[in-house]
């Protein structure tokens, strides 16, 4: 498919409608680590429950990213965008309305079904309407997008909670929902797919995605590395400050509070200054290989000090594992345009399907640990290790798989 690249003014208005929703879809994902200490007592659940709750989200997205490519480089994002909102719209009336943890539970799934799109939509659109040295740029900044809804995930859910309740506050996240749909059909351009049938399916197939050298070496990041750290970051860096560091509720939506706001900022910085690096010969693959390395060091400290780990602590991490964000706009630059939305939603398969596995994996080594007898605070340091563990291992494997790069 042929590059049709917009006007300034355009591109602004598209970016922004596309935030709205992407927004809407991070406050969703990251939100059960603010309401955790409600919920865990409301519904009595364990630490296992709350990880497969958290990651019943991740289920649904992951589901759907397979024909979530197809449907988008056939049909594009506008429509594509609109009708898979319909059905957060399900999953968050739903959810305000469950009387049970397996409603919370099948809520979550929709609700993970229904944003599925709302980044790879958007990305799969900026690589037709953006130009190229811009894409590394525009994925950044929707994650800073992505930090703005997780910073309103925490604090401000938590301020919220005692006037209107969560089942409140996820009745006015449905009308919002609502009112992205309405903005996206009326603002998001069309897709001006002149392709005929024969000529996408010449365009490539899902399998010479996952044939790709490149592709195939970034599987396990994806999958153990970028989805623990999403894990950490919209899940057990809660639970951890509450139930290790001695915070309360407030103290850890305070913390989280902090942990997304500094994100925000560096995915703004980090946005603006990735096309500069380019000139300086400084790619993807290098930047990986060089900051990765410090984002495990970060892990190790959090690890072995314990109930002396707070907010500062994650922040650092989740900060250093910031080069992880280098590797989906890194995989669709690999293929053409026409492909565009096959190659990124085969990775961001591989990213949201590994951080259900982390969250509730997570968990369960917690509850396994506990029932050898290990203490709560031990317990948290074991499965955080594990994920260390595996963590080095992905990186191993990336690096030994683009030693030229």
């Amino acid at each position: 498919m042929d590059k049709y690249i917009l006007s300034t003014k355009k591109a602004v208005l598209v970016f922004f409608v596309f935030a709205c929703g992407y927004f809407l879809s991070c406050l969703l994902r990251a939100i059960t680590a603010t309401l955790s200490p409600l919920l865990s007592s409301e519904f009595n659940l364990l630490a296992g429950d709350l990880g497969l709750l958290a990651g019943g989200y991740f289920l649904g997205f992951a589901s759907m990213q397979i024909p979530l490519g197809y449907l988008l480089d056939k049909h594009g994002p506008k429509k594509i965008v609109s009708a898979f909102l319909l059905i957060a719209i399900v999953g968050t009336g739903s959810f305000a309305l469950a009387q049970s943890f397996t409603g919370l539970l099948i809520s979550r799934v929709f609700i993970g079904i229904g944003v599925s799109a709302c980044l790879m939509g958007p990305l799969t659109g900026y690589r037709i309407w953006f130009d190229d040295k811009y894409q590394q740029r525009a994925n950044s900044w929707m994650l800073m997008i992505a930090s703005t809804g997780f910073v309103f995930s925490t604090l401000p859910v938590q301020i919220l909670l005692p006037i209107f309740g969560w089942r409140w506050i996820f009745g006015g996240i449905t009308f919002l929902i609502l009112l992205v749909i309405v903005l996206t059909l009326i603002f998001i351009p069309s897709w001006g797919n002149n392709n005929n049938d024969q000529e996408q399916n010449n365009a490539g197939s899902l399998s010479d995605v996952w044939k790709n050298k490149f592709f195939r070496s970034t599987i396990p990041l994806g999958l153990f590395n970028y989805g623990g750290m999403i894990a950490v970051q919209t899940l057990w860096a809660g639970p951890w400050m509450v139930r290790v560091s001695g915070y309360d509720p407030l103290e850890s939506a305070t913390g989280l509070f902090w942990i997304n706001t500094t994100m925000l900022i560096a995915f703004l910085t980090w946005g603006y200054f990735l096309p500069k690096f380019r000139k300086y010969g400084l790619e993807a693959v290098k930047l990986m290989k060089y900051g990765l390395p410090i984002s495990y060091l970060a892990l190790l400290v959090i690890i072995f000090s314990g109930e002396n780990a707070g907010a500062i602590h994650f922040t650092i991490y989740i900060l250093t594992s910031i080069v992880l964000t280098l590797t989906q706009p890194a995989v669709a630059m690999s293929f053409s345009t026409s492909m565009a939305g096959k190659s990124l939603t085969s990775f961001n398969l591989l990213i949201f399907l590994g951080t259900f596995i982390m969250q509730w994996g997570i968990g369960l080594v917690i509850d396994l640990s506990q029932f050898l007898g290990k203490g709560e605070t031990q317990s948290f340091q074991i499965s955080f290790f594990v994920y260390f563990i595996i963590c080095v291992l992905c990186y191993l494997y990336f690096v030994l798989n683009n030693k030229n790069e």
